[in-house]
């Protein structure tokens, strides 16, 4: 099933009615399961926001009390990276919303490349974004999900700018909790600072995207990120990693244990599930695990089914 059709049928008959159900009043958004169904509404509506995102006015249900802050990856942006998510969370009734975060500040297209900043500026973004969105929506907390390094992202928020006390749950999509050695950049970045080479490293590493040193296993960064543990207390982390992740390297790096964490390979019992690190963050079963996550109370099995790679 690539989409919750019990809900989706309830919100289009009561559309018809002229009903509403929590803030939902229209016929449900198209959710096109591919990692590239944002880049059409980036191209049409620079800047903008995706159908059914950022809506101020939105006013959290009961059921769905906490708003969802979707998180990109390096390169992605508030339409780019979640042109899935954004009309999936919003037809399953939750206040959807996202924001481009560590992009240079130049006219369009590059404008629209997030996640090249530092983490630490990228987080103290998504911190003032996160307090429109509480005042906005009259919410206590947000749950976050992140892909790739948006999770990075979320957690340094969380751990050391008081997050904690303003997310009930962060739903990690890809992350790379303990660095990544793509391209064996941790060993070159390790035998570099052996060679005392590493503040040439460093520069050359951070010239265009200054957060990308920064995730590479070992760094100084993650170092002292996790010098408590990697996750914060009192905020439930869901970790959907797979098992052939090409940027993530080990992917294992995004499944570290911990009190109340859990750990999902989208591999795992589905041969057929293909994705990566791109095309996780498109598939129907990682988001169908992501809604699980959301909601537990109320989980659906996650079928098996075949995902492709890149596009999801």
């Amino acid at each position: 099933m690539r989409r919750r059709s019990g809900s989706l049928l309830l919100l289009a008959v009561l559309a018809t009615l002229g009903l509403t159900a929590g803030t939902a009043t229209a016929a449900p958004y198209p959710v096109d399961y591919n990692f590239f169904a944002g880049i059409p509404p980036e191209l049409l509506n620079h800047g903008g926001s995706l159908p059914g995102a950022n809506d101020t006015g939105c006013v959290p249900s009961a059921a769905h009390p906490d708003p969802v802050v979707l998180l990109h990856g390096t390169g992605g942006g508030a339409q780019t990276n979640w042109g899935t998510y954004v009309p999936l969370l919003a037809n399953e009734g939750y206040c959807v919303f996202s924001l481009t975060y560590g992009a240079y500040d130049l006219p369009w297209p590059i404008s629209a490349i997030g996640g090249m900043a530092s983490i630490q500026d990228s987080a103290r973004q998504v911190a003032d974004f996160v307090d429109m969105v509480l005042g906005a929506t009259g919410a206590r907390r947000v749950d976050l999900i992140g892909h790739s390094q948006g999770n990075t992202v979320g957690n340094y928020y969380i751990k050391r700018l008081g997050g904690a006390a303003k997310v009930g749950k962060m739903i990690a999509i890809a992350p790379a909790w303990q660095g990544s050695n793509v391209l064996a950049g941790a060993d070159i970045a390790y035998f570099s600072r052996q060679l005392g080479a590493g503040p040439a490293f460093d520069a050359v590493s951070s010239s265009l995207c200054r957060a990308c040193g920064q995730l590479l296993r070992g760094s100084a960064f993650l170092d002292d990120l996790d010098r408590d543990g990697v996750y914060a207390p009192g905020v439930d982390y869901t970790n959907i990693v797979s098992a052939l992740d090409e940027i993530v390297v080990p992917y294992t790096s995004g499944l570290v244990p911990g009190p109340g964490v859990t750990n999902i390979v989208v591999q795992d019992g589905c041969a057929q599930d293909y994705s990566e690190h791109m095309g996780i963050a498109g598939s129907p079963r990682a988001a169908a695990h992501v809604l699980n996550a959301l909601d537990p109370a109320h989980a659906s099995p996650v079928a098996c089914e075949f995902v492709p790679p890149f596009t999801g």
